[in-house]
């Protein structure tokens, strides 16, 4: 009996189901169960809630998920080899766990979940980010979700929280702040999992606004802060050029230098440019 719950603990899990983590599948198992269970208070009281998790392979952050009392939790899970596990957890939680084989890239979560939705997951390395971005940047606003609770490697979790002026600075963090709040709430060793990455991890919990900090047009914000990062060591005036031919007086009308580099430009700034190249 683990400490959460009535079913194994995790090893004993993994061995009986044979789960070695796979590298292609950028599997990373945590097998503390206190752990998990910590990483699930990080998105608030979810007894209200529905909630959304990717990848919960040998599932220690599913049985986190549900002892701490979330109304109903959809795993998404790629590795069909993880199936058993989840069913035997889903077992003991009736009708509160509800398992999906598939591709979280290509899944409706409005298919199988009821609002209010929230997002917490240990992400697969090899999708994260993507994710990440898909869900901040919607067709409409606000989102599914009312909250992400994410675990990243610690480099992506510092660029989603990054400020203005720092090496990690950049597209990720003006798309993550200016709809929601985020911020790092745990750190997390490499030995904290099975196998150990090379690096650190780090869980980041994002809140959606309820519109965006400041207002413009998402496509035109999107294409303005890609196109300047994508050159982040040259002027603005030279990363931009290709969005319109007067690019520079363009700049000032935000005002904004055209001598500024991406990194030293805030939120609001980037948001008044996309203004007024959308006027």
């Amino acid at each position: 009996m683990s400490g959460i719950d009535s079913l194994p603990p995790l090893r004993e899990v993994i061995a009986e189901h044979g789960l070695s983590a796979k590298k292609a599948l950028g599997q990373n198992f945590l097998l503390d169960l206190n752990l998990t269970a910590k990483i699930a208070r990080q998105a608030g009281d979810l007894s209200q809630c529905d909630v959304l998790e990717i990848g919960p392979g040998p599932g220690g952050l599913t049985r986190g998920l549900l002892a701490e009392g979330a109304r109903r939790v959809l795993a998404v899970e790629k590795d069909a080899r993880c199936l058993p596990a989840l069913e035997q957890i889903a077992r003991a939680y009736p009708g509160r766990l509800e398992v999906v084989e598939g591709d979280a890239l290509m899944l409706d979560p409005l298919a199988h979940l009821v609002s209010p939705i929230r997002v917490v997951a240990n992400l697969p390395y090899n999708i994260g980010t993507e994710l990440l971005v898909r869900w901040l940047t919607p067709p409409d606003w606000p989102p599914f979700w009312e909250s992400l609770t994410l675990m990243f490697q610690r480099e992506v979790a510092e660029r989603i929280v990054a400020q203005p002026g720092s090496k990690a600075y950049g597209r990720l963090a003006v798309l993550a702040q200016w709809r929601s709040d985020a911020r790092v709430v745990m750190s997390l060793p490499p030995n904290a999992f099975t196998p150990p990455p090379k690096v650190a991890s780090a869980v980041v919990h994002l809140t959606a606004l309820p519109k965006p900090r400041y207002p413009a047009d998402a496509a035109v914000l999107q294409r303005v802060v890609a196109a300047a990062f994508n050159q982040r060591r040259k002027m603005l005036r030279s990363a931009l050029k290709g969005l319109a031919p007067d690019i520079e007086t363009k700049l000032h009308a935000a005002g904004l230098s055209s001598t500024d580099r991406a990194e030293q430009v805030p939120l609001e700034g980037f948001c008044a440019l996309a203004r007024v190249l959308n006027a």
